[in-house]
């Protein structure tokens, strides 16, 4: 049974939750919810075979806001002295949304530490992977919206998160956790998150899972597209009728993917 633990990194205050069996499993939510209802299915579906570690990333949930002027790198930079605080020296990074940018921000100030990656939903930063007009759009609207009252942001953002057809318990809980959302936090990540990663993609040298939902409003299946054709030893899977929050909406499915794709590295690394 994980419960909520939290580490000084910088000054910062982070919380995570984590429950230990094998290989470590690190989960990078996006920049709305928390660790609990982005990843409470996979925090305990992987914690049977591996250490599956979520935290709250500074900005939201029970952690710490960071200063709105935090960058990407300076993301990355928290996330490796977390990963330090926690003694995890090789890990296996699973990123939804801005967690997946964050991912490929981590990736490429620490390559070592990162065994393999799974991309969901994600972008190479909005500037890298919508038309410019789109991403200071995207930008625009997220920064707005951070001022709206806590009602008006979580109906305004849910209807983006999930497909017509969402689990309800799953986005119910999910809506309810918003409503603790940080408008401070929330700034900080949608500036880190306009950030263009293009240039990370082919730098990319370890073994890469992309899942995207066929229903998704925020990232598109286009963007999943260019990704895969950028990053080498990459794979793409697409979910039928999921939006972009598909931890949540199809969490079952979600977790095989991910499943299969570390034992077939697995596999592939215990071959002569």
């Amino acid at each position: 049974m994980c419960r909520v633990k939290h580490v000084e990194v910088e000054g910062l205050r982070i919380a995570y939750e984590r429950a230990d069996e094998g290989p470590p499993l690190v989960l990078l939510q996006g920049f709305v919810g928390n660790a609990r209802s982005t990843w409470s299915r996979q925090i305990d579906d992987f914690s049977d075979e591996f250490t599956a570690v979520a935290w709250d990333v500074p900005g939201a949930g029970r952690s710490s806001d960071p200063p709105e002027s935090f960058t990407l790198p300076d993301y990355a930079e928290s996330l490796a002295g977390f990963l330090d605080a926690l003694g995890l020296q090789s890990v296996h990074l699973v990123g939804l949304s801005f967690g997946g940018a964050l991912a490929l921000e981590f990736y490429r100030r620490h390559p070592r530490t990162v065994m393999s990656l799974v991309l969901a939903s994600a972008y190479a930063g909005w500037a890298g992977s919508l038309p410019s007009e789109i991403a200071e759009q995207r930008l625009e609207q997220s920064l707005r919206a951070s001022h709206f009252p806590l009602d008006e942001f979580v109906a305004t953002m849910v209807p983006t998160m999930f497909s017509s057809a969402g689990a309800i318990d799953g986005v119910d809980e999910f809506a309810a956790s918003m409503l603790e959302f940080h408008p401070a936090g929330f700034r900080a990540m949608a500036l880190a998150c306009a950030a263009d990663l293009r240039d990370v993609l082919p730098e990319v040298q370890v073994p890469t899972l992309l899942l995207y939902g066929d229903e998704d409003v925020g990232a598109p299946l286009s963007v999943g597209q260019a990704l895969h054709a950028a990053i080498p030893h990459s794979e793409r899977v697409v979910m039928p009728r999921v939006g972009h929050v598909s931890s949540v909406e199809a969490a079952e499915r979600f977790n095989l993917e991910i499943r299969q794709f570390l034992r077939r590295l697995n596999h592939d690394l215990a071959q002569p």
